[in-house]
């Protein structure tokens, strides 16, 4: 099953640009990151779960790549970007070996299937 995303053909040609840039930094920084480290943990202030994940992967001594992006209260709209690149709709998102995993619940299914070896593996 894929998921949906729209057309570029359904995008009127004037307002490709305004969704191609918008805060597309972020979206590059975390790009360059997931190509650099064999996990990456993207979360935000204030929520558990990007703790958890991290506590997940330091309890099974696993070096990591942490990036924060505000918290409840501020740079939603940034993180926004990221959701729609991803098509993950929560925080913390993690990626290992490039491919993105779920979140902290996910990770920890991982770990405990020992699929996270398998795809460290790779």
């Amino acid at each position: 099953m894929s998921r949906s995303i729209l057309d570029e053909a359904q995008i009127h040609p004037a307002i490709r640009e305004t969704i191609a840039s918008s805060h597309a930094d972020i979206v590059k920084e975390v790009k360059d990151a997931v190509a650099k480290n064999d996990i990456l943990v993207v979360g935000m202030a204030q929520n558990p779960m990007p703790k958890k994940a991290r506590k997940l992967l330091d309890q099974q001594q696993l070096s990591y790549q942490y990036l924060e992006y505000g918290s409840y209260l501020g740079e939603w709209r940034r993180r926004n970007a990221l959701k729609m690149w991803t098509g993950w709709p929560t925080f913390p998102m993690v990626f290992v070996k490039g491919v993105l995993v779920g979140g902290a619940n996910d990770l920890q299914k991982l770990i405990a299937s020992g699929e996270i070896a398998r795809l460290l593996k790779k």
